[in-house]
């Protein structure tokens, strides 16, 4: 084998392979191929913080399919992503696979084209220690706080616990947040507006004598509205005002997970995998195009090339006019820390690829990307966007003490705003960019009232984070780079320590309030931010080859194990643990108590030290430990409650297990998907039962009532099933013809296989799972004028 070049993925290897002649072979790595062993530290802190490095298990076929093509005059080129962990993937290769000795060259590119295919080729360099050494100090910092902190929370907390160096701070983050909420105390405040007819104009209150109005209260508000009732409502001014806007920045990373999320409701780790598909060229078959459709998706870069910025040009007039476009390109500077600018921002590799001509060879969601990265690049490329803002300055009042304002906007020409304008967390802003046309009125003009409203408001506390939101907060404050957003985010909600609401905000859990919590007593430094983003300019000034990883080592893990040692014995379990006192139970006159345990918060009648065991009920999603009454913890007992009974006068019994809520009839269990245990009805019950019967005899090809064995149809074709363990049919055999002899041959076949291992686990709390949801009227607070 002549060339062997070898890329991180095989849908990349696949793409590039079109660009190459039969002198290479493009192969995948399929990602890192060595890390530091799971079972132990993986770094010696007494021999400078060298690390042990192994091939990893699942790794072990690749690198022996990579080493059939390699002899001792194979040139091989190492076509891992142009960043830090990059770098780490191509230099890991080198002794993974004993290619110490081989022409090496090392080629990045940051987009999948022909041209940079072979640009790449063309102009191959070493291997960048500097940028491998920022990726170690990265990975053994984030190793000697994961390992030797997630220990000491196992004792001190609860075991299963970790703990993340980037993780625990967007954790705190969350929660701090939340606390925010909790404090926030509501203040009142009222608007006052009006609705006048010919012409049809809606006015609020803007200024009392002169100053910007502010209305605490009901009786200043009626105050008003008297004063109001005894005047008129004349127009005395009318200002007029251009201004400019101009387009926003083409997308980094972190722009472009927010504004896909606000724009296409995708989650960050959707993005990057549909980015990523784009970035590949993992689409359909496009007439005309070869490779990937945008350039490298992990980047804080603002920049674009010249190549870039002429091809915008020409789409731009051919699109839109002259007009439209700018005689010299629009630059960008980052303002991120360490924003790599030697990059290029995300954009199309070929502009004139219009997003229309890739919408039927491409999945919706790739196109919807792609458009959206296609047009946010058009728009940085082009004029300025003109608006006229106009406001109508209404006296009124009985002594004239009281100004209302109408606001509206026109555009007087569009500029990029023809193609794109961005998205926004907070929706009334949203409103900025739609024209608002007002109607054609003198000043001088007495308009006629039809209502006046005078609403009462409460100010609201801050809002939660939104993935997007977060991803911005992490940015601003210099937390975690390109690469580490989604799987931050990712991990923080596998672990548990943050869930989502039903409008997709994040709020931290009662386990990642109590590791919160722990940690901020404890090792309040690492989790704070400053000290997070001071860690993450030392991984800049490693990268640049200013300090030595080892150097950042030293200093960081001398006093944190340090701590780690005192914090053993000084640290008092009893202080974290989740156990709230909330009444006690009339009948047994047992306590009542608010618990965490390790499938989540529940409520627990009774103790350990009782000679009957304590009964238990999960806390549902939409009760908090933290604040449900005696009243609802005690009704979340009424479970199991008999719904009625069948046609055979067999009792329906409606309760919750460890996997959700359900019916139960003798001895057959029936999933309630939808439906509230606590208030589901005989008729909806009977329903339930008739369909999932009706479902399950489709679904069953043969049963073997005796032994409990059932062959059935499931989503990926038949398969045995016995008790709760399902069996794999193998190839061949027909599941029509299974006889009972050949079904329990093939479930002890499974049973001796090597992948089937005995298991056994502790004693579990009840899940969280649905509860009875209720329902609050909601109090109309808003007075209006009688004239209404």
């Amino acid at each position: 084998m002549k060339n062997l070049v070898i890329v991180e993925s095989p849908a990349k290897a696949k793409t590039i392979s079109k660009f190459l002649g039969s002198d290479y072979t493009v192969m995948a790595s399929m990602g890192h191929v060595r890390d530091l062993p799971k079972s132990q530290l993986g770094f010696d802190p007494d021999d400078n913080f060298k690390p042990k490095y192994l091939v990893s298990t699942d790794k072990k076929k690749v690198i022996s399919d990579l080493r059939k093509h390699i002899d001792k005059d194979t040139t091989i080129y190492l076509a891992a992503d142009e960043d830090r962990e990059g770098e780490a993937i191509a230099w890991h290769l080198i002794p993974a696979l004993k290619i110490e000795k081989n022409p090496i060259k090392r080629i990045v590119f940051h987009e999948i084209t022909k041209d940079a295919i072979l640009a790449a080729l063309a102009n191959p360099r070493d291997v960048d220690q500097n940028l491998v050494d920022a990726q170690q100090a990265r990975r053994i910092l984030d190793r000697a706080v994961g390992y030797e902190l997630s220990p000491l929370l196992w004792k001190k907390v609860r075991y299963g616990l970790s703990a993340g160096r980037v993780q625990s701070v967007a954790v705190r983050i969350i929660v701090d947040r939340e606390n925010e909420i909790r404090a926030f105390i509501p203040e009142e405040y009222w608007r006052v507006k009006a609705d006048f007819i010919n012409p049809e104009l809606k006015a609020e209150l803007a200024k009392i004598n002169g100053k910007t109005s502010k209305v605490n209260n009901e009786q200043e508000a009626l105050k008003i509205e008297d004063s109001l009732n005894q005047g008129i409502y004349k127009l005395t001014d009318i200002e007029e005002k251009d201004s400019t806007r101009n387009p926003a920045a083409p997308f980094t990373t972190s722009t472009l997970q927010q504004e896909a999320s606000r724009k296409l409701g995708l989650s960050v780790k959707q993005t990057m995998i549909v980015a990523q598909q784009l970035y590949e060229g993992n689409v359909g078959n496009i007439p005309g195009h070869t490779g990937g459709l945008i350039t490298y998706m992990r980047t804080d870069s603002l920049n674009l090339s010249v190549v870039a910025t002429t091809a915008a040009k020409a789409v731009i007039d051919e699109e839109y006019g002259k007009e439209y476009s700018l005689s010299k390109p629009r630059i960008y500077k980052s303002k991120a820390k360490g924003a790599q600018e030697a990059h290029e921002a995300i954009r199309p590799v070929n502009l004139a690829l219009r997003p229309s001509m890739i919408k039927s060879y491409v999945e919706n969601i790739q196109y919807k990307l792609y458009s959206l990265i296609w047009k946010r690049t058009l728009a940085t490329q082009m004029a300025q966007a003109k608006i006229a803002n106009t406001t109508y300055k209404i006296e009124a009042g009985k002594n004239k003490e009281y100004e209302f304002q109408v606001k509206g906007q026109r555009i007087i020409f569009a500029g990029f705003m023809k193609a794109y304008t961005e998205g926004s967390d907070n929706p009334e802003s949203a409103l900025d960019s739609t024209e608002k046309i007002l109607p054609n009125i003198e000043v001088g003009t007495i308009l006629e009232l039809e209502n006046l409203e005078c609403e009462q408001n409460f100010t609201k506390p801050p809002a939660r984070y939104t993935e997007a939101s977060l991803v911005k907060k992490l940015e601003s404050e210099g937390i975690g780079r390109p690469s580490t957003y989604a799987p931050t985010i990712s991990t923080i909600q596998a672990r548990e320590y943050v869930s989502k609401t039903e409008d997709k905000k994040l709020i931290p859990t009662p386990t990642g309030e109590v590791v919160n919590s722990f940690l901020v007593d404890h090792f309040s430094y690492i989790i704070d931010l400053g000290f997070t983003a001071k860690i993450e300019e030392e991984f800049d000034e490693i990268a640049e080859g200013k300090i030595t990883w080892e150097q950042v080592m030293r200093d960081f893990y001398g006093n944190f194990k340090k701590i780690i040692d005192e914090k053993e014995t000084s640290v008092n379990k009893e202080d974290y643990l989740q156990v709230r006192e909330i009444g006690t139970d009339p009948k047994s006159g047992k306590p009542v108590s608010a618990r965490v345990g390790r499938f989540g918060p529940f409520i627990q009648i009774g103790t350990k030290d009782d000679e009957e065991k304590p009964k238990f009920v999960a806390i549902p999603d939409h009760l908090n430990m933290d604040s449900i009454t005696f009243e609802e913890a005690m009704f979340l007992f009424t479970l199991p409650r008999v719904v009625g009974v069948d046609a055979n006068g067999e009792e329906i019994k409606a309760n919750i297990g460890r996997f959700g809520p359900y019916l139960q009839v003798k001895t057959k269990y029936y999933s309630l998907k939808t439906d509230d245990p606590y208030t589901v009805e005989l008729p909806r019950a009977l329903e339930i039962i008739k369909d999932l019967d009706e479902a399950k005899e489709k679904s069953t090809i043969k049963s073997f009532d005796k032994e409990k064995i059932q062959v059935l149809i499931g989503q990926y074709g038949p398969y045995i099933k016995q008790g709760r363990k399902n069996y794999k049919i193998p190839k061949g055999i027909e599941a029509n013809d299974l006889t009972l002899e050949q079904c329990l041959e093939i479930i002890e076949k499974d049973a001796k296989s090597p992948r089937s291992s005995k298991s056994t686990s502790a004693k579990k709390a009840p899940a969280k799972k649905a509860a009875p949801k209720k329902t609050t009227a909601k109090k109309t607070t808003t007075k209006k004028s009688a004239d209404k």
